[in-house]
Parts: C-alpha cells; sequence; structure tokens
C-alpha cells in the first residue's frame, strides 16, 4: 500500500474504534439505522473508496479496500454492507456504464448524495440470476419495470439501485435477455417492506416493488440490451472481495475477544490461556484469520491488475466466511456462558458470520465455481 493508503487505512481504524465500538450493541439490539454513523461515512469518502478520483472518489485499490472492510467488521460488520452494496452499484456503471452515465451519475454516488444498491435477488431467485421475473419491456424513449426484488441492502434509506431486469424473456441461453438499469425510486418504484433478520441488524434489508416504473432509456447501463448478466457478474467479483474481508474481520473479531478473555478468566488456578484445551483453539483460530487473509489479498491483486479473479475471489470468499462462521463459535465456547450474554460482542459476531457463507452467492456455489476453473485452467 502507498502511504496514503497507509493513511486513510489508520484514520479509518481510529474511527471505527472511536465511534463505532462505542455504539454497536446498542444500534444492534435495537435494530435501529445509524443515520449519524452514514453522515460520518460520507465525510470519510467511504461511498467513493472505490471510485476513481476523475469522478470524486477515493479510488482505492481492491487491496486496501478489503483491509478496511476486515478492520471495521472486526468491531462491528453490519455497517460495512452499507457502502458495499453501493460500492457494487457504482462499479457497475464505472466498469461498464457510458461516459455520459460515468459523468452523471458516479460524481453523485462517490459524494454520498446518492445512496443505493444492487438489484438482484428475487423471491424465486437467488444464486440463479437467470430465474429472474422483473421485466422491462420498451416503451419509446422509455422502458416500464414490473417485478418484485427482495433481501436488497439499502432498500429503505438508499434512493437508486443498480437493477437486474429481462428485457427479452424469451431469449436463450437465458443470460442473453438480461439488462442492467440505473433505477431512482419514484412513482411506481417503493420498498415495500423491512426484513426482519436474526443478525446484520441495524442495516435495512428490504423487498423492492416494481409497479409500471417508467426509467428512461439513457439509464440502461451500458446502452447496449443483453448485457446485464456479465454486468451483475463481474460487480459480485467485487463484491465476494467484500464478503470475504467482512468474514474475516469477525473471525478476527472473535479471535481478538477471545484472547483478551481467555488471559483474564481463570479457572482451577490459572489463566484459561494457560489449558491445552483453549490454546489449541486459539491457535486454530489464528491460523483460519492469517490464511483469510492471504487468499484476500490474491484475489484482490487480480482484481487490481483486471485480470479473471472469479476462481480467487471464489476461494477467499469460501474460506475467509467460513472461517468467521468457525471462530465466533469457538469464541462462544472459550467464552462459557458469557457468550450467551448480550453483554459481549461474541453472540453478535455468532450471529452475523453464517449471512457471510450465502451472501453474494451460497459457499455451495463458490465450490462449484472453483471446481469448474479448476478443471478449465487445467485442461489434459
Amino acid at each position: 500500500m502507498s502511504d496514503v493508503d497507509n493513511e486513510i487505512l489508520e484514520s479509518i481504524e481510529r474511527w471505527a474504534e472511536r465511534e463505532l465500538k462505542p455504539i454497536a450493541k446498542k444500534f444492534d439490539h435495537a435494530d435501529e439505522y445509524p443515520l449519524e454513523i452514514v453522515e460520518q461515512m460520507k465525510e470519510l469518502g467511504l461511498f467513493g473508496a472505490t471510485i476513481d478520483p476523475e469522478y470524486g472518489g477515493l479510488g482505492l485499490s481492491a487491496s486496501t479496500y478489503a483491509r478496511i472492510v476486515m478492520s471495521i467488521a472486526s468491531i462491528w460488520m453490519a455497517p460495512v454492507g452499507i457502502f458495499n452494496s453501493h460500492l457494487i452499484m457504482a462499479a457497475c456503471v464505472q466498469r461498464h456504464g457510458t461516459d455520459e452515465q460515468k459523468r452523471r451519475w458516479l460524481p453523485k454516488f462517490a459524494s454520498g448524495e446518492i445512496r443505493g444498491g444492487i438489484g438482484l435477488t428475487e423471491p424465486n431467485a437467488g444464486t440463479d440470476l437467470q430465474s429472474i421475473r422483473t421485466v422491462a419491456r420498451r416503451d419509446g424513449d422509455h422502458y416500464v419495470i414490473n417485478g418484485t426484488k427482495t433481501w436488497i441492502t439499502n432498500g429503505v434509506y438508499g434512493t437508486c439501485f443498480g437493477v437486474l431486469v429481462k428485457t427479452d424473456p424469451e431469449a436463450q441461453p437465458r443470460h442473453k435477455g438480461m439488462s442492467m438499469f440505473i433505477c431512482e425510486k419514484g412513482d411506481g418504484f417503493k420498498a415495500a417492506k423491512k426484513i426482519r433478520k436474526l443478525g446484520y441488524k441495524s442495516i435495512d434489508s428490504a423487498e423492492l416493488v416494481f409497479e409500471d416504473y417508467r426509467v428512461s432509456t439513457e439509464q440502461l447501463i451500458g446502452g447496449v440490451e443483453g448485457r446485464g448478466f456479465q454486468q451483475a457478474v463481474g460487480g459480485l467479483e467485487l463484491g465476494r472481495i467484500n464478503v470475504a474481508a467482512r468474514g474475516a474481520g469477525i473471525a478476527a473479531g472473535a479471535l481478538r475477544d477471545a484472547l483478551r478473555y481467555a488471559q483474564e478468566r481463570s479457572t482451577f488456578g490459572k489463566p484459561i490461556a494457560q489449558h491445552q484445551a483453549i490454546q489449541l483453539k486459539l491457535a486454530d483460530m489464528a491460523t483460519r484469520v492469517e490464511a483469510a487473509r492471504l487468499l484476500i489479498e490474491q484475489a484482490a491483486r487480480k482484481y487490481d491488475t483486471g485480470e479473471r479473479c472469479d476462481l480467487e475471489s471464489s476461494m477467499a470468499k469460501l474460506f475467509a466466511s467460513e472461517a468467521g462462521v468457525e471462530n465466533s463459535l469457538e469464541a462462544m465456547r472459550i467464552f462459557g456462558g458469557y457468550s450467551y450474554s448480550t453483554d459481549f460482542d461474541v453472540e453478535r459476531y455468532y450471529r452475523d458470520a453464517p449471512l457471510m457463507c450465502i451472501g453474494e452467492g451460497t459457499n455451495e456455489m463458490q465450490r462449484i465455481i472453483i471446481a469448474k476453473q479448476l478443471v478449465e485452467r487445467n485442461p489434459l
């Protein structure tokens, strides 16, 4: 990382320790959206973290961005989702949008003036994106969109979304009939409800409903129909690096808290960190954190150079998210009965971590992607 990147990372680490740590439990337990934190994230430039400086963003590499995500997630994972989903939308525009779309939208995305996310998942289509049913039909210089999206981060408080639709429902193969639009809330487009969740609280996951919603042809990303599937999948590479970093952050936070507690708590006349059973857990937890960091760094470097990184990002997402689950459970065991108390953060890690095994493509799908890429890259 450059000196500037290091300064940004250190500044955000101090901010997370100072601003997030004292309020995380309160907001999580109340499932309250952290409006003041969002304003602070605007000031820090997090909504433009990976957007090119030409458009007012910080232009951070995926490597630096992943480190920032890990740092924040080790304290409180949920706020990361607010700017990550937003940046996936921005990445779709930055990588695939027309020059006019970039000039119009990216500066407002970077400043946080317009915030939102990515609208892919539907009630009957998650990992299988080609099964979406939301349709956009051409009507002069507009398209009319009808359908429903669900589990959309920033759905309530966000105002603009990159939305995947079918512009040709009869196309074969199906992905050739899919397109992506920049959609701002307005007549015919609303958040129907906030979804209540086990973990990942304080962040609005919502259902979005489109009823004869009209969007200009100028908001078709790239200006050409039929490229939406590739645009969505390309955005998921950054999303998977982010989810991996979140999983690794949870794993690191669980390790940090467990290591501290193991030195403070005594049984049978000595700190439990001196009992071999606890030492074995701590050793495995630390190894998972470091292995996750290295896999994330490998994927991020490839993303930064523009290389294809679906294999690497899937490996990172798979391992790091599972590390978050395993470390959060081991931390619960180290804390013993106190792990069930809401006075400690480990119960939140335990509730937040499993989502990382599901979001941005299930870990079962990551294994399939990895296996297919191994065969493709190593033909007989």
